[in-house]
């Protein structure tokens, strides 16, 4: 049951909205998800969060491969903003971005980073934190590939995170490469456009319980002689 959080009667007016009411410590969910044994968890944790996202999909999350990337630069100084994975296997998770937006340049001052896959509906948690290495040229053309054509055109049209005039400004950027590169020309992959893989030195996988005393599983990577291994913690809530 869902606890009220906003005064049930709308504003009499716009400027009305300042005198409406919001408790952020009423906004609450109960927690009633079954537990994460030990046990039942894959050997890895790539195998444990094909499980997870396979049930996420299956559930009807809406883009269940969103995830906050938190990157820092140099100083220490934190960022963070959502994107979409696109790609993962045993090597890491994969997304693209323009180099030269904040967090490709944090990225290359500090590859240190953490993904959440904020998987709230299903009362899920992801959070990877491991380090990101620049995908090589034909990874990065090959998805580039599929990507829709007006997705290609936007790559190149925007620079990502710098200040620009007016929207009609970027409009018209677009505009120049849509005549330039009609549909179904061959758009060419930007020269600082690519991918990043996150390869984790640790994963948690948090479930909410009740009472607040969640399931959090996490796997840290463990260097041996040979190849190396995952461990298992359970951490407190």
């Amino acid at each position: 049951m869902r606890v009220p959080h906003v005064d049930p009667e709308p504003p009499a007016s716009p400027s009305a909205y300042s005198a409406r009411t919001y408790d952020p410590a009423a906004m609450r969910e109960h927690y009633r998800a079954v537990g994460v044994d030990e046990a039942a968890l894959g050997s890895t944790p790539f195998q444990q969060f094909t499980r997870w996202f396979e049930e996420a999909v299956g559930s009807g999350l809406y883009e269940p491969n969103a995830m906050v990337v938190a990157t820092a630069d140099a100083a220490g100084r934190p960022s963070s903003r959502t994107v979409l994975m696109k790609s993962f296997d045993e090597r890491g998770f994969v997304f693209y971005t323009n180099y030269g937006s904040r967090k490709g340049r944090e990225l290359a001052e500090n590859p240190q980073v953490s993904l959440l896959f904020p998987w709230h509906p299903i009362a899920r948690q992801v959070i990877v934190t491991g380090v990101a290495h620049r995908t090589g040229r034909d990874e990065t053309a090959a998805y580039f590939r599929t990507r829709p054509h007006g997705s290609q055109l936007g790559a190149w049209a925007s620079a990502q995170s710098s200040v620009v005039g007016t929207r009609e400004e970027l409009d018209r950027a677009y505009a120049e490469l849509a005549d330039r590169y009609p549909p179904g020309e061959q758009v060419p992959v930007p020269p600082e456009w690519g991918g990043f893989r996150v390869v984790p030195e640790a994963v948690e996988f948090w479930q909410g319980r009740e009472n607040r005393l969640h399931d959090r599983l996490r796997y840290v990577r463990t260097p041996g002689p040979g190849e190396e291994g995952w461990r298992i913690e359970r951490l407190s809530p």
